[in-house]
């Protein structure tokens, strides 16, 4: 009997994005699952890692190796999960638009984080005998701040690199803090889920009516946030300010009808919003440093 059906379980390629990989040591992937369906994806891995699992959407599972060597996670999930094996197929069977933040990690690099007397994994009695480890448990406030800040980044720049390196090791520093305490201190905006929840709200209607957004004023009054508030923790949170992150979505979204090649230029610029067919030609080339044109030749080719 196969551990896993190597058909059914593919390699990850277009639903992953390797955020930062440096050197081996650490890794931060981005997984999707941006069907209607579920899908199963494999991930493998040549050393021995500590992995984390932060699950952001709805419900997936992952195993290791087998695939009834699984953990479940809900979503804002979080799993961190040791095995000594060098070699290994991560196994993930994810829910409809579903996405995980996956963080491996070295383990003699994750040793070197931390002082000989202060091993963070000497709590566990199975690490030192070489058992697997799992532990799962829900992702905190603080935590998903962070993983909404690096969802969000798309500054392909050094300086955007470094970006998501520093949140790597901050995400990684919140989820071995027993100071749970500290959440609500995080960020002056993001008190509570409450807070969170509605700037997402903002960041829903935007996207909603992309060709013709509320005014912040509107904004603030639908999802009853103050403007401060919501100008200040929507940057904080998705990276960018409202009308920034929403600019850059409708051109990703543009990207994505050019891909589909169901409309043309003038009709995907009329559905994100631009009444001049060349304000959007520009805009896209700004973004992308080609036409929306010469981006639809591109991919077909």
């Amino acid at each position: 009997m196969k551990p896993f059906d190597p058909d059914k379980y593919k390699n990850i390629g277009k639903s992953s994005q390797i955020l930062v990989d440096e050197n081996k040591l650490y890794t931060l992937i981005d997984i999707n699952n941006y069907t209607s369906e579920k899908q199963h994806y494999r991930l493998e891995t040549e050393r021995n890692y500590i992995q984390l699992f932060f699950n952001l959407k709805k419900t997936s599972k992952v195993a290791f190796n087998m695939e009834h060597c699984a953990v479940s996670l809900q979503k804002n999930e979080s799993s961190m999960v040791y095995f000594k094996d060098d070699k290994m197929n991560i196994l993930f069977e994810m829910d409809e638009e579903t996405q995980i933040i996956v963080m491996l990690i070295s383990v003699h690099y994750f040793h070197s984080l931390f002082s000989d007397d202060n091993n963070y994994l000497s709590n566990f009695n199975n690490f030192a005998i070489g058992k697997p480890i799992i532990e799962t448990k829900t992702t905190t406030p603080s935590q998903q701040v962070v993983l909404h800040q690096i969802i969000n980044k798309n500054d392909t720049s050094p300086l955007g690199n470094l970006f998501l390196k520093a949140k790597f090791f901050e995400l990684f520093s919140l989820y071995f803090s027993n100071n749970e305490g500290s959440d609500s201190e995080y960020c002056p905006f993001m008190a509570n889920e409450d807070t969170l929840s509605q700037l997402k709200k903002v960041k829903d209607i935007i996207i909603e009516n992309m060709a013709n957004p509320p005014s912040l004023e509107e904004l603030s009054k639908n999802v009853g946030l103050n403007i401060k508030k919501l100008k200040q923790g929507f940057k904080e949170v998705y990276g960018s300010p409202v009308f920034s992150f929403l600019l850059n979505y409708k051109l990703e979204f543009s990207k994505k009808l050019l891909i589909e090649n169901q409309l043309n230029v003038n009709e995907i610029g009329i559905k994100v919003g631009y009444s001049n067919s060349s304000h959007f030609i520009a805009a896209f080339k700004r973004k992308f440093g080609v036409t929306p044109k010469q981006f639809t030749k591109q991919t077909n080719t």
